[in-house]
């Protein structure tokens, strides 16, 4: 018998909803999931067969799915749940309201308070390059999570991998143009799991997602999430100087996975080609640090990563804590 007005609820309505309907049941987005689904919550349980489906087991299913609209920010139809020794009427719109919830898995009304504290070294203090000889920064970020489970839940909850980058310091020709470069032109960087779009605390996300910066970039992988990548890096954003003759040196971020889906390891390299005109010079100042907790950058060359975790305010936090290790190389 089909789930209608007025007909009996069979357990395998309620099963459907729970657990076994194609990209449109509870559990798959609530509980462990698989890949891009799963918030790694307590997920609903099913009922047996030949078992009858209660007031108690109705009102864990609508108020999980209550509960997954309010932490997705979607709308759903209103319902109560239905109270023992109450009548359990059709419940409208379920199925619907599931297939919803599944497409906007990857939103979120909220965020977690951000992660700024990081082991390691972000920025450059020293003096970098000779006259117009070339030169590169490679500045490497470590994202660790507990286990690859915690990354799944971290990313499908609407967790988000923040870049940022900053140079202000002066006293050489190149400064002023890598200066502008690193922190008027580039702006933010963030990463998120999936390559649809998402709304993350009423922010649009593709994937890569550039924010701020006056900037446009030569490279700007916006479909590519976590999801999308793998064990080799990925180019997915490259912006390049615009002012001669300085237009040749450029910020690259490359991404790639690591530790068997507990890493997310993104490479910075700032490169300067050398070889600018006569009478100018390519080397650049260092400056004062960028210290841990971020907070503000110091006023040497530097590249951050923080991270934003999913919010708690509906989820329990299945993710855990990420890690955030700094390293940074000069040749």
């Amino acid at each position: 018998m089909s789930y209608t007005s007025g007909g009996l609820i069979q357990a395998t309505d309620y099963n459907g909803f729970v657990s076994t309907t194609s990209d449109a049941n509870l559990n798959d987005i609530l509980g462990t999931g698989a890949t891009d689904k799963g918030y790694g919550q307590t997920p609903v349980g099913t009922v047996s067969a030949a078992g009858s489906v209660t007031a108690t087991q109705w009102a864990a299913l609508v108020n999980q799915l209550i509960l997954v609209g309010n932490h997705q920010g979607t709308a759903i139809t209103s319902r109560s749940a239905p109270v023992t020794g109450g009548t359990i009427n059709t419940l409208d719109d379920v199925g619907t309201n599931l297939t919803t919830l599944n497409t906007q898995r990857g939103s979120a009304a909220g965020s977690g308070t951000e992660i700024v504290a990081f082991s390691g070294t972000s920025s450059q203090t020293a003096a970098v390059g000779s006259g117009t000889a070339a030169w590169t920064i490679t500045y490497t970020h470590t994202i660790t999570f507990a286990d690859a489970a915690s990354a799944r839940y971290f990313w499908n909850a609407g967790g988000i991998v923040k870049w940022q980058s900053s140079k202000t310091s002066t006293g050489e020709d190149a400064d002023e143009e890598w200066n502008d470069l690193a922190t008027t032109l580039a702006g933010a960087i963030s990463i998120t799991g999936g390559t649809a779009t998402s709304t993350i605390n009423s922010v649009s996300y593709t994937g890569t997602t550039k924010t701020g910066g006056t900037g446009t970039p030569a490279t700007l992988a916006s479909t590519t999430g976590w999801y999308d990548l793998t064990t080799s890096d990925a180019v997915i954003y490259k912006q390049f100087a615009d002012t001669a003759p300085y237009t040749a040196q450029y910020i690259q971020i490359s991404a790639k996975t690591a530790g068997s889906g507990t890493q997310l390891v993104l490479t910075t390299v700032w490169n300067d080609p050398g070889g600018s005109a006569v009478g100018s010079s390519d080397n650049i100042t260092g400056g004062t640090a960028t210290s841990t907790p971020f907070s503000s950058f110091g006023t040497g060359p530097a590249s951050i990563v923080t991270v934003i975790p999913p919010s708690t305010t509906y989820l329990s936090n299945s993710w855990g804590t990420p890690t955030v290790a700094a390293a940074i190389a000069v040749t």
